[in-house]
């Protein structure tokens, strides 16, 4: 079967993969000039440090099936993400944990003490927490809550807290011990040379053909059994009932000699600060050693008809458009949505690459029995 996957990222590429190994001739397509997405990364010409052109991707997983995926097409570094945040002028170790607590309320507090103290300044009048607030206050308290959740959150989300769901912080990150290691998978690691690489490895195969700077238009679909879309859903349709809601990012590069700011990751709780975090890419790749350093200053802002979407809204607004997007998609033959954009979902890495081997299978057990296959394998809802 002739097969078009719109997009050369993580969904497209490992659906292809699958697909080509499988027999199919598959016709990988991207608006932009390089392959891998938002994971795209390359080696600054000036100073050579590997850069996370899109944002850091730090890839951690308890799948061990896809972590031996991933290592089947490059060599994976140890990598430990190691977060720190400035907040009322000191600096902190994310995730909160017995360091930050002690250092926080100047105390020298053994685990079962910290959490004692923690549990004293919650809030338990709140008995069911019905937004983010109300959530972290119902954990935390007021104190740890406006140092490190509350001005990052509004400037990350664009609205206060009290307009976010409570489902936010389904799993509050406080540690009543030293593990400062910001992930908990059993996997945890950096490709050395990038995520490039790998992914153009993913894509080596003589039934796979990439074509970048291509647009996608609908008469592409006709000579094709059947399309796989990464796009945004609502781009499908030309965005015709309206835009769903995205955060976007913005980087303000600039580079220094030496070390700028000794962590990878350094956050900024205060809502005075526009930025929302600084991150120096050498560190994302601590076996190499660079005398010049490149860093970002992020910022969070709702995202634009022309600009990169990176983080799905999903407010009540929002799930009520997804919604009839999701029927609107249904509807359509022919076309399986995929991925972070397609199925309007925030998805890690791993997840991404589930997904898509999931998908790639279900598919194939479709073109076996003869039935079609649907617009979601998983659903967005």
């Amino acid at each position: 079967m002739q097969i078009l996957l719109v997009g050369a990222g993580l969904s497209g590429a490992v659906i292809g993969r699958r697909l080509a190994e499988a027999g199919h001739h598959c016709r990988i397509i991207d608006t932009r000039g390089h392959i891998g997405g938002n994971c795209f990364t390359e080696r600054d010409p000036e100073t050579g440090v590997m850069m996370h052109v899109y944002g850091p991707h730090i890839f951690h997983t308890d799948d061990e099936e896809v972590w031996a995926y991933v290592n089947g097409f490059a060599e994976f570094m140890p990598f430990q993400n190691r977060v720190k945040s400035t907040t009322r002028g000191a600096v902190y170790s994310l995730p909160i944990n017995l360091l930050t607590i002690n250092q926080f309320f100047g105390k020298a507090m053994r685990p079962d003490e910290a959490r004692d103290f923690v549990a004293g300044e919650a809030d338990l009048t709140i008995e069911d927490p019905q937004n983010f607030e109300e959530q972290a206050l119902r954990f935390v308290g007021r104190d740890l809550y406006e140092a490190f959740f509350k001005g990052y959150t509004e400037k990350q989300w664009g609205c206060a807290p009290t307009e976010l769901p409570a489902s936010i912080l389904k799993r509050l990150p406080v540690r009543f011990n030293y593990d400062d290691n910001y992930f908990f998978h059993r996997f945890q690691g950096m490709p050395r040379d990038g995520y490039t690489p790998m992914i153009a490895a993913i894509l080596e195969h003589p039934n796979i053909t990439v074509e970048l700077n291509t647009p996608y238009t609908p008469d592409m679909a006709g000579a094709a059994g059947h399309v796989f879309w990464s796009g945004p859903l609502d781009g499908f349709f030309d965005y015709d009932l309206g835009r769903l809601g995205y955060r976007t990012l913005d980087f303000e590069r600039f580079t220094c000699q030496g070390d700028y700011q000794g962590c990878a990751v350094m956050n900024y709780g205060d809502r005075e600060v526009p930025w929302t975090r600084i991150t120096e890419h050498k560190h994302f790749s601590p076996w190499e050693s660079h005398e010049g350093s490149i860093c970002y200053r992020e910022y969070s802002r709702a995202c634009g008809p022309d600009d990169i979407p990176y983080y799905p809204i999903r407010l009540v607004e929002e799930k009520a458009l997804l919604d009839d997007y999701i029927t609107r998609a249904e509807a359509t033959t022919g076309v399986t949505f995929v991925g972070r954009l397609g199925t309007y979902r925030y998805l890690d890495m791993d997840v991404t690459i589930r997904e898509a081997l999931e998908t790639a299978a279900a598919f194939l057990d479709c073109v076996g029995t003869g039935h079609a296959a649907p617009a979601f394998f998983t659903s967005p809802r």
